[in-house]
């Protein structure tokens, strides 16, 4: 595997989140919810607040709520599609205007690398320079260590201990003798707190509110539970493992993972069998000229790990570790092909007609036009976000390009296990379990599909381990507040 050097010239600075963004989210934030109290002769009149609206998000746009008939309208015996439409009801979202590219990966990518570096600066085998790294409050007490992002990774002007823990992040090649980022070490550790297992009555610790049917007898026994967690060996190993045991606590329903995050560059080669695709392997992700692309190599366990970042970052930025917001995520299947095709239940594609072109021959997605022919709509491989038109919702790229990951677990009967209300079906597949189990819902089609297969209505699969030249991700967050979306009128 070979890997461009990352030199300290190319670091995204953690300040390219757009200030006025992040100045407005916090104002919304920050503001009260006073309570009101009203005297109005003993009657009971209601607790007054501050009604807020979210503002948007940067880079995304709000798709409002609304309904669609999910699913191909019409039977195709010759590609064999079936016409199973089942209407759906969607809260509103909001939504990447494009896939994540390279530019916004290599954000995270540098920021767990100078997480790493930090981390050593601290350790007194590097110097140990506590700036580093805060450990107590302002009066001397002890409490939970975490790194401080103010003090600034000496590049340019390290002294001996400094520059070994800099230069401990990066190995030179043995073939090409070139000084390059270590992507062994680009582990990212995070915990999710499952809201829906904890929230769910059989698994609550009190019995008398598991079963409210007084007729049944009361239960008795601690509800199993599962849960994933995560450590380093003593050799350095990641071990995963899912646990079950008796509940004891909320701290039961807190999943931790650990995950190396830097995209497979080697599934340019490994994708196509007896092909020339050794520069994709050593550029596209490494080279600043593909800086705008979407990002390709990343599971979906990845794409899992950066969103979680992404909203950690978020907070870090507003100074709200403490304060829960929504958080970024993967979209639902369902909140997916609602947003692709805009709500229009009528239409396969992000677009009203039926061709993947118009009159004129000019393409609307960046896919396989015809057999050998990739360049026919100007590209061979992926497209810079944001090349084509986007759909009626201001959402780019939602056919072709790259398929995307999406949250939803796949199973053949996925269709009568969910609910026609925010439909979702998750399943945390545990190491143990067969590879079937561990299959996520993919949709859009990519550069390499022909036509029928980057249509909206059609769905698709890959494992959640899988690194793709032709996967990607994009990210949501539910909308909160009473903002009225931008969309254009629904045909």
């Amino acid at each position: 595997m070979k890997f461009n050097s990352l030199k300290y010239t190319d670091l995204f600075s953690l300040k390219s989140f757009s200030i006025f963004a992040l100045s407005a989210i916090l104002l919304t934030l920050t503001s009260c919810f006073g309570v009101r109290s009203s005297s109005a002769g003993g009657e009971v009149t209601g607790v007054g607040g501050y009604a807020w609206a979210e503002p948007t998000p940067y880079g995304m746009v709000l798709i409002d709520r609304g309904n669609i008939f999910m699913g191909p309208s019409t039977e195709d015996s010759v590609r064999g599609v079936k016409g199973n439409p089942r209407g759906v009801s969607i809260d509103a979202f909001w939504m990447d205007e494009t896939e994540i590219t390279n530019s916004k990966y290599k954000q995270f990518v540098f920021w767990v690398r100078d997480s790493i570096i930090r981390e050593r600066l601290a350790d007194p085998a590097f110097g140990g320079n506590e700036a580093f790294k805060i450990e107590e409050d302002r009066e001397g007490n002890p409490i939970t260590p975490y790194l401080n992002w103010s003090k600034a990774i000496p590049w340019r002007n390290a002294n001996e201990d400094e520059a070994r823990a800099i230069e401990s992040v990066y190995r030179v090649n043995p073939i090409t003798g070139r000084r390059e980022l270590d992507p062994t070490q680009l582990n990212y550790r995070y915990e999710i707190y499952n809201h829906t297992e904890a929230a769910r009555r059989k698994n609550r610790i009190d019995p008398a509110t598991r079963q409210y049917n007084t007729d049944l007898p009361m239960p008795t026994e601690l509800p199993v539970i599962s849960k994933d967690t995560a450590y380093f060996n003593d050799e350095g190993e990641i071990i995963r493992e899912t646990i079950s045991r008796p509940l004891t606590g909320d701290y039961d329903f807190l999943n931790t993972y650990i995950v190396n995050i830097y995209p497979d560059t080697t599934c340019w080669i490994n994708d196509f069998d007896n092909a020339y695709n050794e520069p994709y392997t050593r550029m596209y992700f490494s080279h600043a000229g593909y800086n705008n692309y979407p990002v390709v190599g990343v599971s979906w366990e990845q794409a899992n790990a950066f969103s979680n970042w992404r909203t950690d970052f978020l907070k870090r930025s507003l100074g709200r570790e403490g304060v829960y917001i929504e958080p970024y995520r993967l979209p639902t299947e369902a909140e997916w092909e609602y947003a692709a095709r805009a709500g229009n239940s009528e239409t396969p594609y992000p677009w009203e007609e039926t061709l993947p072109y118009d009159e004129r021959g000019c393409f609307y997605a960046n896919f396989k036009p015809m057999d050998g022919d990739y360049v026919r709509d100007g590209h061979v491989i992926t497209s810079p976000v944001g090349t084509y038109a986007a759909n009626d919702f201001g959402l780019y790229d939602m056919a072709g390009n790259v398929s995307e990951w999406t949250s939803t677990a796949y199973t053949e009967s996925i269709d009568k296990l969910t609910s026609d209300i925010n439909p979702e079906y998750r399943y945390d597949a545990a190491k143990e379990d067969p590879y079937k189990m561990k299959r996520k819902i993919v949709r859009g089609g990519s550069w390499k599909d022909v036509a029928q297969n980057i249509r909206s209505d059609l769905r698709m699969w890959e494992y959640q381990n899988e690194q793709r030249s032709y996967i990607g991700f994009r990210n949501v967050r539910t909308q909160i507040g009473f903002a009225k979306g931008t969309q254009k009128k629904k045909k």
